[in-house]
């Protein structure tokens, strides 16, 4: 849709309305038999319909073009009311600058901030109705440091929001000494199982040692045997020499 003729100040060019709802072009686009559209216009068109409104000539989205330079220049060069006429604004601005008034004009209709006010309020008046808004929140004056909205003034109860307030850093420590419990414990099983395999480890090999000077101490038993027997065998020959 394009800008209510109604809002323009003068005359207006026949060529910069738009061909389907002839109001003032609004994001233009041309096709190429020169009929000028609303982006929105045409593209809406073209979902049910293969032609130009105007003339009939098969288009298609891919044929569109923006507006020729000179007919851009004239239709930003337009003077329109602000939107927020009806509201007191007496703003008038050349079409190519009123979105950049209109997002900051003071007579625009803006929602309150403050999260479930559903007001819509001037620009110009929103600082004084947050000061009165129900909905609007503050820190407990008391200093419990809760905040409430100004509904709930009545109600609030810094005792008790206080008392909820230690409850939840109790049940938070709790959690906290548990997680940090559980920690620990697999710490220390991880650990335990480390030192137990690292025993089982050294116990295999104290046995391997002890299996090891075990066959040693026999070697050793048999080489002295062998030469005590050799030794004897020695003594023999020296008796076997001296009888002969």
């Amino acid at each position: 849709m394009g800008y209510d003729i109604e809002r323009f100040v003068g005359y207006v060019n026949e060529g910069l309305l738009c061909s389907i709802c002839r109001d003032v072009l609004e994001d233009p686009l041309q096709a190429p038999c020169e009929h000028a559209f609303c982006t929105a216009c045409i593209h809406g068109w073209l979902v049910h319909h293969s032609n130009c409104p105007e003339d009939r000539q098969v288009i298609d989205v891919s044929l569109l073009r923006p507006l020729y330079r000179y007919m851009k220049n004239d239709l930003n060069r337009l003077q329109l009311h602000c939107r927020n006429r009806e509201y007191g604004c007496e703003m008038i601005c050349s079409l190519e600058s009123i979105d950049r008034h209109e997002r900051e004009c003071e007579y625009s209709q803006i929602p309150c901030s403050n999260a479930g006010c559903t007001v819509q309020i001037e620009r110009r008046n929103l600082d004084g109705h947050l000061a009165v808004c129900e909905y609007r929140s503050r820190e407990c004056p008391n200093g419990c440091g809760y905040t409430m909205l100004s509904a709930e003034d009545a109600q609030h109860n810094c005792v008790a929001e206080l008392r909820t307030e230690l409850e939840l850093l109790r049940s938070e420590m709790i959690c906290r000494v548990e997680e940090a419990k559980h920690e620990m414990e697999s710490r220390l099983d991880s650990q335990r199982r480390h030192m137990v395999q690292k025993e089982s480890i050294l116990q295999n090999e104290i046995e391997e040692l002890k299996s090891q000077m075990s066959r040693m101490m026999s070697d050793v038993r048999s080489l002295m045997a062998a030469e005590r027997q050799h030794r004897q065998e020695l003594e023999q020959a020296e008796l076997e020499k001296r009888e002969l």
